[in-house]
């Protein structure tokens, strides 16, 4: 009988342990940083997992700031907090929270930078959305327990907003972060310029995908609210088969691209805690060039930082049970963010 009782002990308790999950729950920033002149709308959704523990008396916790990549929002899918779950209930993590904000725009993406067209979306992730996380949120309200990531566009945004802001966010990890660098599909002599220097209208433009990521960017970094109909200039551009440079955009988009920021702001690298960077080796050929770009430029300076390489592709390795997040990304911030509030 004492047998039966301890099976039955067990069984209850590993059912009542597999049931915990964690819970997410979104709200509208009324963002001051995003007013604008570009159409965009400066609410923004914003949603939030907050783990199985979460309503424990007195406890806080860290919090890691997740970008999502071009196209994408605030939307934390269901493999997204599976995953989540299952780290915590395995221990391959402590509890923390996640924030996820929709930054979609007309042409769906900020590219996590401020713009005199479609407005602050640097500002509105360093500073507006942690500042209201902190404030209603039972956060660790400091630098050591707070991580940025994401990817592509994101991760992207997560090196470039770490680099930006070290006073804010202690640590890193970018997953095949874009645009670094002006290389392969996104290099001058790409078609990508090319085709877009063939595009006339937003119809058209929105058919496509590399000449709508440049407008993208290019609302983002050299916004020119006097050239419809994108209303933004290029750093290059082609009349005929012949290119033809604008120096002073290029310089704009440089001071805008990691590999070319990081002499600038090397002291606030060097302040960061952790810095990772990761990438898939069959994925667009952009992605290994200028990731070890920017991983070679840190080394040369000393900058302490992991960089790895990994057999994958842009999306095949990144929320499954054995992609990058569950295994890499989540316990790298276990490792390096803040736990405890004291």
């Amino acid at each position: 009988m004492k047998n039966i009782s301890f099976i039955l002990f067990l069984l209850i308790g590993t059912q009542t342990y597999a049931q915990q999950t964690g819970k997410v729950v979104s709200f509208i920033i009324k963002a001051k940083t995003l007013q604008n002149s570009g159409g965009e709308n400066p609410n923004r959704k914003v949603s939030v997992y907050l783990p199985p523990d979460y309503d424990q008396a007195g406890k806080r916790f860290p919090v890691i700031y997740y970008l999502h990549g071009f196209m994408g929002t605030d939307s934390i899918y269901s493999s997204m907090k599976m995953i989540l779950d299952r780290g915590i209930s395995q221990k391959k993590i402590r509890s923390f929270i996640l924030v996820q904000a929709n930054q979609y725009t007309q042409y769906e993406g900020s590219f996590y930078s401020n713009s005199a067209l479609t407005g602050n979306w640097s500002d509105f992730t360093a500073k507006e959305l942690v500042e209201y996380v902190d404030k209603n949120f039972k956060t660790i309200a400091n630098r050591e327990s707070r991580g940025i990531g994401g990817h592509s566009m994101g991760g992207y945004g997560a090196i470039k907003t770490g680099m930006l802001h070290p006073e804010v966010f202690s640590s890193v990890y970018a997953l095949s972060p874009g645009l670094l660098a002006f290389v392969k599909e996104f290099g001058p002599n790409s078609e990508s310029f090319k085709e877009l220097s063939k595009v006339k209208t937003v119809d058209e433009l929105k058919r496509t995908y590399y000449p709508k990521v440049l407008v993208a960017v290019a609302r983002a970094w050299s916004p020119n609210p006097n050239k419809p109909p994108f209303y933004c200039d290029l750093p290059f551009t082609y009349k005929g088969d012949s290119m033809i440079v604008n120096q002073t955009v290029l310089q704009k988009w440089n001071e805008n691209m990691p590999v070319y920021m990081v002499d600038k702001y090397a002291d606030n690298l060097r302040k960061l805690t952790a810095i990772k960077l990761d990438w898939g080796r069959n994925d667009a050929p952009r992605f290994p060039v200028q990731c070890g770009m920017f991983s070679q430029r840190l080394e040369n300076l000393g900058i302490e930082h992991y960089a790895e390489e990994y057999i994958g592709n842009h999306g095949n390795k990144i929320w499954t049970t054995d992609g990058r997040v569950l295994n890499d990304l989540l316990p790298f911030f276990n490792e390096y963010l803040k736990f405890d509030s004291n």
